[in-house]
């Protein structure tokens, strides 16, 4: 890539470039003044950005209170706290569901409890359009099963799962049910108030246009998942037990509070946009992207109807990295190619070869988009050439 070459940065599903300015600004701000943090100091000035975003993401998600929004390091801490708190509060066997379709985020906690003999493990396979059928769930389902955990939205494939029906279905049954809405929030509409799910995780530098180090999770009965991170709080400090109050008794040590200011400003800008305006302009770009992609029979595309603003694609013949390599050293267009955290999809899709990904955010142009296809037509139509000229 040369140095005066743009870049049409199209890796948004690992983490939104550009950031809203208003994030930038928040950021800026919190760094720029001391901490007053609750518990932690005299001062009282300053804003109180724990309680910013917990706020904000309540509006959002449509469920509150906002003290059962809990952060954490990112998605991936959540799931740990959530799968291992869960099973700290429920000692025995137990029986836990999840599916090809999950990321390594859900997949190697769950196999490293089964490996240590903690947990029994069934992974439901998905059906060739990329959906896991609720029905698949239901049959999988045993006495001692106690938990499932799994993707909202693919990072792969760009696939929503329908988790209503699987919830109402797991709830029938006394199951604990975590979703993992990574992929999904700030992309789609989603409404934790009508949705059947106990747990759902979101990260803040992905759709909601924070920055890196920061997530949490959304829990509606605390007492259901025991704490396994402990330490302090400001709260309490007497006591030489974790705080039982909420966010307290899942959080503990000095919060993130430039991440913090940052996710707030990122899920306001979410909502002043709205998520239905956002999915709407990601599936008509998708859809502009897919469309000149399946005009060049070299070209397999992997989903032709995402729901989220992913395109996942190969070209016949020719390795994910070099295509990823020509895309970006010749054309300035940065995409992911790889098995992107997901073994178990692409297994399934490409035989565990990797493809390349293409994710958009509400800030990629339909310019990008029309230059980004034509880039890969250009190397689909010359592959065999492509990588030597790289």
């Amino acid at each position: 890539m040369r140095d005066d070459q743009p870049i049409i940065y199209l890796n948004n599903a690992a983490t939104t470039w550009p950031k809203p300015p208003e994030v930038i600004a928040a950021v800026t701000t919190a760094l720029a003044a001391p901490v007053f943090g609750s518990g932690r100091t005299a001062g009282t000035q300053g804003e109180d950005y724990p309680t910013l975003a917990r706020e904000a993401l309540a509006c959002l998600f449509h469920a509150g209170p906002p003290e059962h929004y809990i952060f954490t390091l990112n998605a991936t801490d959540s799931l740990n706290l959530l799968i291992h708190g869960f099973l700290a509060a429920h000692p025995g066997p137990c029986h836990v569901l999840t599916t090809a379709l999950d990321h390594n985020s859900v997949l190697r906690p769950l196999h490293e409890l089964e490996h240590e003999g903690r947990i029994s493990l069934t992974v439901l396979p998905f059906e060739e359009d990329g959906f896991v059928s609720p029905a698949a769930v239901r049959a999988v389902i045993r006495p001692e099963t106690g938990l499932m955990v799994m993707a909202h939205g693919s990072n792969v494939l760009g696939t929503v799962q329908d988790v209503g029906a699987i919830g109402e279905i797991l709830h029938e049954h006394g199951i604990y049910f975590i979703v993992d809405g990574a992929q999904t929030a700030g992309h789609i509409p989603v409404d934790l108030g009508a949705l059947p799910v106990d747990a759902y995780v979101f990260t803040g530098h992905k759709g909601l246009f924070g920055i890196s180090g920061t997530g949490g999770f959304y829990i509606r009965d605390p007492e259901a998942v025991a704490p396994v991170r402990v330490g302090g709080t400001g709260t309490d400090s007497f006591s030489l037990l974790q705080p039982r109050e909420m966010p307290e008794r899942f959080e503990a040590g000095t919060p993130n509070h430039p991440g913090l200011a940052a996710l707030a400003a990122g899920v306001e800008f979410v909502r002043s946009v709205g998520t239905d305006a956002i999915a709407e302009k990601a599936e008509r770009q998708t859809a502009l992207i897919i469309r000149e992609l399946k005009e060049e029979p070299n070209i397999l595309v992997y989903t032709e109807r995402p729901a989220l603003p992913i395109v996942s694609f190969s070209i016949r013949e020719m390795d994910d990295d070099d295509l990823g390599f020509v895309l970006a050293r010749a054309y300035g267009v940065v995409g992911r190619p790889g098995l992107h955290c997901a073994p178990l999809v692409h297994r399934a899709i490409d035989d565990g070869k990797g493809c390349v990904r293409l994710s958009l955010s509400w800030f990629t142009t339909d310019e990008e988009c029309r230059t980004a296809a034509r880039a890969i037509r250009e190397v689909a139509r010359h592959a065999d050439r492509q990588v030597d000229s790289a």
